[in-house]
């Protein structure tokens, strides 16, 4: 099981994409575990999942959540605002399992 955790600044705006993204997944026949928490909270969960994607309205907070991330061996990155603001889940879905490896 991939396990995909988004960060966004109040944990309302990625919900959308949330179930995008498991969508895509369960086409594909990928078994995931996606969920959303506010960048104030994200710590908390970091080391539950296997990759960490931000939203670009918390792109600022990347080199801070990095060291978090590499600490715990979890791959971070920024969702490409376009994917993000079209609520492309295949794309960003794609994205988080390329980091994944």
């Amino acid at each position: 099981m991939k396990r995909i955790l988004l960060c966004c600044a109040a944990g309302m705006s990625t919900s959308l994409l949330v179930t995008k993204i498991k969508k895509a997944a369960d086409e594909q026949g990928i078994e995931t575990e996606v969920w959303a928490e506010p960048l104030e909270k994200v710590r908390d969960h970091v080391g539950n999942a296997d990759v960490l994607l931000l939203g670009p309205q918390v792109k600022y907070a990347l080199s801070d959540l990095k060291k978090v991330a590499d600490e715990k061996g979890i791959p971070i990155d920024v969702i490409n605002m376009m994917d993000y603001g079209m609520m492309n889940g295949p794309k960003v879905l794609e994205q988080a399992l390329k980091l994944i490896g």
